[in-house]
């Protein structure tokens, strides 16, 4: 679905340049930053294809006058550096998990909360029910808008023993992926480590870390199956659902014409489609990456889904509800999508 400028408007990130007329702009230049490994338009991790084909839209439609620039790796800047910089208008973009900065805005910790979201359908859905409406808002207030809603379900790669049940997790070190996550861990009886994903080989190379959750697809960039035993797949179901959206500064973006701000957010949105094939298909792909690495893959059914769920809402749900009114509000509503 593509987003008018009207729209934009409603979300709150109305721009100063929309009473800027004239025929004539000068070229505008944009950068992305990401975390993930380089690749080409149509080989290696999917959110840097995404990132690209998202630049050569841009390019396109604008006849010339934007280019956007990628820099995978975080080349451009750390990763826990991204979020806070859009804010304050020193990156133009970037695809980050919003939960990465919810250690300075609790509310974001939402866009990886076990248990809530349980398929791709239920969480493109936030965009255009009240609790992506309230979110947006909320984020555009600190200073950054949402380019491209992109889901992505996760799993577990361990060094010596699975983790599925939530038995399993009892004196493990596991990196969880956000706070709320941690907590629910922490309850099954793990010790939990907060580390971005590209830091993640080193971590278990070293013994650091048991086992990680993160998506399917960082789970095959990152290569951790050159030292994971086990893999839990999210092919299937899954209790771990991220939102890694694309992102921009409210800050640059006010100062786009209209015309500029409306290519941006429609092409946005037209990659949302391919970010849910994409992540569908590391889904099924990573699986086979294990496998053939001699990893054991084990799969996730309803009972085990309904297990750590119940746990979830028991403690990180509650603990999120209890931070703030806008907590309150944001998880009702991210309820309410699912019922």
């Amino acid at each position: 679905m593509k987003i008018s400028r009207r729209q934009a408007l409603a979300l709150g990130i109305a721009a100063p340049a929309l009473l800027r007329l004239g025929p004539a702009h000068a070229a505008t230049a944009l950068k992305i930053s990401h975390q993930f490994p380089s690749g080409t338009a149509t080989e290696g991790d999917f959110r840097d294809r995404l990132c690209r084909r998202f630049a050569a839209l841009i390019q396109e439609r604008s006849k010339g006058a934007m280019s956007v620039d990628v820099y995978p790796g975080s080349s451009l800047m750390k990763t826990n550096a991204q979020f806070s910089s859009m804010r304050k208008g020193a990156l133009d973009m970037s695809l980050v998990p919003v939960s990465y900065a919810g250690g300075d805005l609790p509310e974001l910790n939402i866009g990886l909360m076990p248990g809530l979201v349980t398929g791709y359908q239920e969480g493109l859905a936030w965009k255009n029910k009240p609790i992506g409406q309230e979110f947006s808002k909320f984020l555009a207030a600190k200073g950054v808008i949402i380019i491209t809603w992109i889901w992505q379900a996760g799993g577990v790669a361990s060094r010596s023993r699975p983790l599925v049940e939530v038995a399993d997790a009892k004196g493990m070190k596991i990196r969880g992926g956000s706070r709320e996550m941690d907590m629910v861990l922490q309850a099954a009886g793990a010790s939990v480590l907060s580390l971005p994903s590209n830091e993640l080989y080193a971590a278990m190379q070293t013994g650091a870390c048991d086992a990680c959750l993160t998506s399917s697809t960082s789970l095959i960039s990152f290569r951790m199956e050159e030292i994971a035993k086990h893999l839990t797949t999210g092919r299937a179901k899954s209790y771990w659902f991220m939102l890694e959206p694309l992102m921009m500064s409210k800050a640059i973006f006010d100062k786009l014409p209209a015309d500029q701000q409306d290519i941006i957010m429609s092409a946005g949105a037209e990659m949302e489609e391919y970010g849910r094939q994409a992540a569908v298909l590391d889904d099924i792909s990573v699986a086979r990456v294990y496998e053939k690495a001699g990893a054991t893959v084990h799969d996730l059914d309803s009972g085990v889904i309904r297990e750590w769920r119940n746990l979830a809402r028991d403690t990180a749900w509650k603990d999120y509800a209890n931070k703030n009114e806008n907590c309150a509000r944001l998880i009702k509503l991210a309820q309410e999508v699912g019922a």
